[in-house]
């Protein structure tokens, strides 16, 4: 995610008067047009290469991932490990948080493991992630500054191992990574997770992250698939 130091303003408008105008410049650009134009020729690619893909689509969901990954554009969760729709449960927010408050992601989280009965939980992080950035820099943002509360916890908790990488960006990095760490952590403590565990249901937590630079995902090593591993990683 990326965080600019300026916003645009514009004139107010209300009620009709502002969807008119709103109306008018995407569709005098014709960036919407250019994306449903993008649509109808994707999808006749994929029944040129698969008639029933989407008939398939329609009647079945049984991913055997979920990816909590990051709102950022650049890290779209199915192209860069290659696979189709259909095979990755996903919910995304800023920095790839997994925090025990939030309904939207335990409501994902829950669906994901006694509905969809998931076998992988991966928390996916990405080097030069604008939100881990924006924790630490000391700027004021709004309610954004509340969500990423728990990355400026994990950095003060962090600090003198951190502050002692003399690159800014290499901090930044290893922030980064341990984000993913501790949201791992957050996952695999979480009651959902524990309890199906308890029933002897195979699911594991993972926590990955990806190279915006190049392109490749690095496995953190810090795979949880059991209650006991969660309690002895903390």
């Amino acid at each position: 995610m990326l965080f600019p130091g300026t916003s645009l303003s514009a004139p107010a408008l209300g009620g009709d008067a502002a969807l008119a105008a709103g109306a008018g410049r995407l569709y005098g650009c014709g960036m919407l047009d250019g994306l449903k134009s993008n649509n109808r020729a994707w999808a006749a690619r994929m029944v040129a290469t698969d008639p029933d893909f989407f008939k398939r689509l329609e009647h079945q969901q049984s991913p055997d991932y979920l990816w909590i990954g990051c709102s950022d554009s650049r890290v779209p969760a199915t192209q860069i490990v290659d696979v189709d729709p259909g095979q990755i449960f996903v919910h995304r927010n800023i920095a790839n948080l997994a925090p025990p408050q939030d309904a939207n992601y335990l409501s994902v989280l829950q669906y994901a493991v006694e509905v969809l009965k998931v076998k992988h939980v991966i928390v996916v992080g990405h080097y030069g992630c604008g939100g881990i950035a924006a924790a630490i820099d000391g700027a004021r943002r709004g309610l954004v500054d509340h969500w990423l509360h728990p990355v400026r916890e994990l950095y003060r908790e962090h600090r003198a191992a951190l502050e002692a990488i003399g690159d800014q960006r290499a901090r930044l990095d290893r922030l980064c990574e341990l984000n993913v760490i501790r949201q791992v952590r957050n996952v695999a403590a979480d009651l959902f997770v524990q309890e199906a565990w308890a029933r002897g249901q195979e699911v594991q937590v993972h926590g990955w992250i990806y190279a915006l630079g190049n392109g490749l995902i690095t496995d953190l090593g810090v795979t949880i698939a059991g209650a006991a591993e969660a309690e002895r990683l903390g």
